[in-house]
């Protein structure tokens, strides 16, 4: 009797991959949350780094593996993992809290960023894509952010939209910025080590 041994392959190389990444990234993303400190000029939010994780997971990721990261992220927090600025945790933080809103942006704003980065669903080399389309991509994932974080604080603190805007929002503006250019740095950085 003869047995044949074939190969099997249950699940494709690159999901695993992809999936190894994922939660990666949604890891990578609550370690940015610890590195936290006050803000005078806002209503008590802090700056964290959460939002440089957002756009590195859409940039490095793609629009589906990166919104599955910060789905992930948000998973983790609201079962109790403390993910969330400051070691925050649980579902309270998703539903109850000032920054419910940021938190909520955050997938869509990683998709946001890789739709406009890869140009569709398809991943591409994100090292390939012009200076000028990385910016953009990101500053339209910040406007995401605090479009939705507005909303939500608006909706807690129980205030107008330009009032929430400029409790919650104004005062990040300059901390954006500097988050774009250290994405820039860390993406290009890469390339040059690629090379």
């Amino acid at each position: 009797m003869e047995t044949s041994s074939e190969s099997v392959e249950l699940i494709d190389d690159e999901i695993v991959t992809n999936i190894a990444r994922t939660a990666l990234f949604a890891a990578l993303i609550a370690g940015f949350s610890y590195v936290s400190f006050p803000n005078p000029l806002s209503a008590g939010l802090p700056v964290t780094l959460q939002v440089l994780g957002v756009f590195l997971a859409g940039i490095m990721l793609g629009p589906v593996w990166g919104t599955g990261a910060l789905g992930l992220y948000l998973a983790a927090g609201a079962i109790g993992i403390p993910v969330f600025a400051g070691g925050s945790a649980g579902l309270g933080q998703l539903i109850g809290s000032p920054t419910f809103g940021y938190l909520w942006s955050y997938p869509v704003a990683a998709g946001v960023v890789g739709l406009l980065v890869h140009q569709g669903v398809e991943l591409r080399d994100y090292n390939e894509v012009g200076l000028g389309q990385l910016i953009g991509a990101m500053v339209v994932g910040t406007l995401v952010i605090y479009t939705m974080g507005t909303v939500g604080f608006a909706v807690i603190q129980s205030v107008g939209l330009f009032e929430a805007f400029m409790l919650s929002a104004v005062a990040f503006i300059p901390f954006e910025a500097i988050k774009i250019a250290a994405a820039i740095g860390i993406l290009r950085s890469d390339a040059i080590a690629a090379a």
